[in-house]
């Protein structure tokens, strides 16, 4: 028994050990899930300004608009799938729920005859996808807890040109659809897919999204004419461009890329920051019943060792008084 009280007393030290790093991950994800919070927020007006500006010089550009970023291409049966997920673990079923979306939606792409090719943020969906001897076109890793608009940038810029490259092109896609986590609050976290390009504008926040999913809650697709339409029924301030108006979209359309990108990889981080403060909890609360329970376990077998040796010393007492 006492060798039980060894081990018992073992797996108390090392669960509260890792009680200790459980407690201090939580602490840490608490402390930046608000900076995700404020950059993410920050970020909704400068989006909504651009979007306004997009939506603007469209409506000023005549009836004559046709630009690359938001013509249907139909040279080409690829499409890329930009997979935002994590770096590291701990954050319950983040990355899973993230990847297991990228999945269900590129197995519809697929039986629809377009292939897919993929782009990912985060070691977790890298390492998933090389595990399994998926090609992958582009990786981004160590970015996103905290994702910078450099970044962004470049994500843009990648996905921009394989969009616009020529059919024949063995980077040339026909659309890009991303799938990222998009935070509401600290306790709901929701993943979802939209379609980045070809631009496809609608009310409210300009959510983008793929054809056959359903918009937003509060929002309506409105492409080609009857975005020009929505955009004219409101009263906007009379601008003149220069050098024209399609010069203008030329120089914001690539912007706005950059910013719905970037909005996805803070709305993915303050959402990846929130799932790990919520397991690193639960994994807490679950090291203390570990050591309540051990302790118990161990003070059982303590007293089992005292009701033992308590025997042998009565049976030995008695025996000696036997004896004479």
């Amino acid at each position: 028994m006492a060798g039980s009280q060894r081990v018992y007393r073992a797996r108390i030290r090392s669960t509260q050990a890792l009680k200790k790093i459980f407690r201090a991950m939580e602490l840490i994800a608490a402390s930046r899930i608000g900076r995700a919070r404020d950059a993410a927020g920050a970020q909704a007006p400068y989006a909504r300004a651009l979007t306004r500006a997009v939506g603007l010089a469209a409506t000023h550009a005549g009836e004559d608009l046709h630009h690359p970023l938001l013509s249907e291409r139909t040279d080409t049966k690829r499409v890329a799938l930009l997979v935002l997920a994590a770096d590291r673990g701990m954050a319950g079923a983040y990355t899973a729920n993230v990847l297991r979306e990228a999945e269900a939606h590129a197995a519809k792409l697929e039986a629809g005859g377009q292939e897919v090719v993929r782009y990912v943020v985060g070691r977790r969906a890298a390492g998933y996808y090389e595990f399994r001897g998926v090609p992958l076109a582009g990786k981004w890793l160590g970015v996103s807890d905290s994702p910078t608009f450099a970044t962004a940038k470049e994500i843009a810029n990648t996905l921009i040109a394989a969009f616009s490259a020529p059919a024949d092109s063995d980077q040339a896609v026909g659309e890009l659809h991303v799938v990222y986590t998009h935070f509401k609050n600290m306790v709901s976290q929701q993943p979802r897919i939209i379609r980045m390009l070809p631009l496809e504008f609608t009310d409210e926040e300009a959510e983008v999204v793929p054809d056959g999913a359903p918009a937003a809650s509060g929002t309506a697709a409105a492409t080609g004419d009857a975005a020009k339409a929505a955009a004219q029924a409101e009263l906007y301030p009379l601008y003149s461009f220069e050098p024209s108006a399609h010069a203008v979209l030329d120089a914001l359309l690539p912007r706005y890329i950059r910013s719905r990108i970037y909005d996805c990889l803070l709305q993915a981080a303050a959402s990846e920051l929130a799932n790990r403060q919520r397991a690193m909890h639960t994994a807490t609360d679950n090291a203390e019943d570990l050591v309540r329970k051990y302790t118990r376990l161990a003070n059982q077998a303590r007293q089992a060792d005292i009701t033992q040796e308590i025997s042998e010393i009565v049976s030995g007492a008695d025996a000696m008084a036997a004896g004479n």
